[in-house]
């Protein structure tokens, strides 16, 4: 059975959604509760299996607060870790020695990226990016608009301290 045969078994079982979109290529939809779906790619090298997913944009704000609450979390992380591109977006990126590769140790590593993508979601949102969902809150409200894909966030909106 070839590492590509192992992820597609392994997908099936977990009865995941996911697209083989080359040979060596799957793209997982991973559904959280916070961050309604993250994408993780999974792509067979030569020597390993690379696992990416992105997590958000660059923050527009409070950069340092962001990276710092990132890179403490990679100490006790499984099998992947925070990492930004060139523009500065974070992702969830690792590599898995083709020989770990099992169903087994796929639901392991996509537990994983679920974990830390939909765990972290809202709290990277109000860092990097808490100027924005305030000021979205108070034009909804003020316009009377919904808020309901802002619920997550509205004791943070509307705190005083800010």
């Amino acid at each position: 059975m070839t590492t590509a045969d192992v992820i597609e078994s392994a997908l099936r079982a977990q009865d995941v959604e996911f697209e083989r979109v080359a040979p060596q290529t799957f793209v997982v939809a991973l559904p959280g509760e916070k961050r309604l779906k993250t994408a993780c790619w999974l792509t067979i090298g030569a020597h390993a299996l690379e696992i990416e997913a992105f997590v958000m944009r660059k923050p527009d704000e409070h950069h340092k607060q962001v990276y710092a609450f990132l890179l403490q979390r990679n100490v006790r992380m499984y099998a992947v870790s925070w990492s930004l591109d060139a523009a500065g977006d974070v992702y969830l990126t690792g590599r898995l020695p083709l020989s770990a590769v099992t169903p087994d140790e796929i639901d392991r590593v996509l537990g994983s990226v679920l974990e830390y993508s939909d765990g972290t979601f809202n709290q990277l949102l109000e860092l990097g990016f808490g100027s924005s969902i305030r000021r979205e809150w108070a034009w909804r409200v003020k316009r009377g608009e919904s808020l309901a894909n802002l619920a997550a966030f509205a004791d943070f909106a509307q705190r005083p301290d800010h």
